[in-house]
C-alpha cells in the first residue's frame, strides 16, 4: 500500500466504500424482499378464509398439491435469481464506481502531478526558470508559493556559494602570481649552494604552485561562465583542427595519434567556451591514453542535433563512475592524475559548459577499447 499512488489509494479506498454501501443496501433490499415472498408464500399456503383480510385465492383440492409445491419452487428461484442478480448489479456498481472515481481522481491531482514534474526539473542551474504560477486550488496554491520561495532562497543561497568561490579565486590568484614570479626568477639562476634537498624542495614548491594556479583559474572560469556571452557562430571543424593543432606537441610525447574526423558544422554558443571543451576532453583522451594509441574527433549533424564525439583507446571508465567523472575534484586514479598535474576539475568545467550550451554528454564504451565522451547539442 504504501508504494501506491494517492490517485490508486483514492480509488481503492473509494471503491471498497461503494462495495460496502452497495452490499449493505443489497442486503436489505434482499431481506426485505425475502420477506415479502415468504409472507406471500405463507399467505397462499395459509388460510383461506373468504371474510378474512389475506389474500384469498380459488384453487380446486385436487390441483391445490400440485400448485403448492411449483410455487414453493418457484418462490425459491425467484429468491436466488434476485440475490445474485443483486449482487451482480452491486459488483458491477462497485465497479463502475471505481473507475470514475481513478478518473475523477487523477484530474483533481493533475495539478500535484504537474507540480511533482516539474521538481523533477530542478536543478541548481535553473531555478529561475522553475517556478510555477499561482493554482486555482487554495491548498495547492498555498504550496505553490511555499515552493517559489524555497526556489529564491535556495538561488540566493547558490549564488553567493558562487560568488564567494569568484572571490576566492581573484583572491588567490594575485598572491600564486606572485609566488610564480618570484619561484621562476629563482630557477633562473643558478645556487651551488643548495643541496639536492634543497632543490627537490624548490621543484615541489614549483609544482604544487603551479597545481593550483591551473586549480585557481578553473574556479575562476567556471565561476563566470554565466557572464559570458554565447551568441557567437562557431566553424566547429575548424575549432576542432585548431586544438588538434595545439595538442599535437603533448601527443607526440607519448606516440598519440590524433585523427580529425568531422564534418562542416556551425554551432551558435561562445568561441572561448566551446574551444576549452573540447580541448579539456582532447587532452584528457592523450593523458589517460596507451602508449602508442590514438583519439579521434568526430563532428556531424543528425536528427536537427549536432554531435561532438571524442574517443580515445586508453583504459575506460567504470559504469559506476561514469556520472562522477564531472564531479568537481572527482578522480578516477587519483595517484596518477597528480603524476599528470589533474586537480579533478577539468570534466567538471566541460559539464558546465555543455550545460550552459543547453547540451547533454555522456560516457560510452568504446568496442575498440578506451572512452567515448559524446556531446549533443
Amino acid at each position: 500500500m504504501k508504494k501506491l499512488s494517492l490517485q490508486w489509494r483514492l480509488t481503492i479506498i473509494t471503491t471498497l466504500f461503494i462495495a460496502l454501501i452497495c452490499g449493505c443496501l443489497t442486503m436489505f433490499i434482499y431481506q426485505n424482499g425475502i420477506y415479502y415472498m415468504d409472507d406471500l408464500q405463507n399467505t397462499v399456503e395459509g388460510s383461506t378464509d373468504k371474510n378474512s383480510n389475506n389474500l384469498y385465492i380459488s384453487i380446486p383440492d385436487d390441483v391445490w398439491d400440485d400448485f403448492a409445491d411449483n410455487f414453493s419452487i418457484q418462490v425459491n428461484n425467484n429468491k436466488t435469481d434476485y440475490r445474485n442478480k443483486s449482487l451482480q448489479i452491486s459488483s458491477i456498481l462497485s465497479l463502475l464506481g471505481g473507475v470514475i472515481t481513478y478518473f475523477i481522481s487523477g484530474r483533481a491531482l493533475k495539478p500535484l502531478s504537474d507540480f511533482s514534474n516539474k521538481i523533477e526539473e530542478v536543478q541548481a542551474q535553473n531555478l529561475s526558470d522553475s517556478r510555477i504560477e499561482e493554482n486555482k486550488v487554495k491548498e495547492l496554491n498555498q504550496l505553490s508559493v511555499s515552493y517559489n520561495k524555497m526556489l529564491d532562497r535556495l538561488s540566493a543561497a547558490f549564488e553567493v556559494q558562487r560568488q564567494f568561490t569568484a572571490n576566492a579565486a581573484h583572491e588567490l590568484r594575485t598572491p600564486l602570481a606572485l609566488m610564480q614570479v618570484q619561484l621562476d626568477a629563482y630557477n633562473s639562476t643558478e645556487h651551488p649552494n643548495n643541496d639536492a634537498s634543497a632543490n627537490q624542495t624548490i621543484q615541489m614548491v614549483t609544482e604544487q604552485n603551479e597545481r593550483l594556479t591551473k586549480m585557481v583559474k578553473t574556479l575562476l572560469d567556471m565561476s563566470e561562465l554565466q557572464t559570458i556571452a554565447r551568441d557567437e557562430t562557431i566553424d566547429l571543424d575548424a575549432l576542432i583542427e585548431e586544438v588538434l593543432v595545439d595538442l599535437e606537441p603533448l601527443a607526440q610525447e607519448k606516440n598519440i595519434t590524433l585523427n580529425n574526423q568531422c564534418n562542416e558544422v556551425k554551432l551558435l554558443g561562445s568561441d572561448i567556451l566551446i574551444y576549452r571543451l573540447v580541448y579539456n576532453l582532447v587532452e584528457n583522451g592523450i593523458k589517460y591514453n596507451r602508449i602508442n594509441g590514438s583519439v579521434t574527433v568526430k563532428a556531424f549533424t543528425k536528427d536537427q542535433h549536432i554531435y561532438l564525439t571524442v574517443t580515445d583507446t586508453g583504459n575506460g571508465i567504470p559504469k559506476d563512475l561514469r556520472e562522477r567523472v564531472f564531479e568537481p575534484f572527482f578522480r578516477l586514479d587519483k595517484s596518477r592524475s597528480r603524476e599528470l598535474g589533474g586537480v579533478g576539475l577539468g570534466l567538471a568545467l566541460v559539464h558546465e559548459i555543455v550545460r550552459v550550451h543547453d547540451g547533454t554528454i555522456q560516457v560510452k564504451d568504446n568496442p575498440a577499447g578506451g572512452t567515448i565522451f559524446e556531446v549533443i547539442f
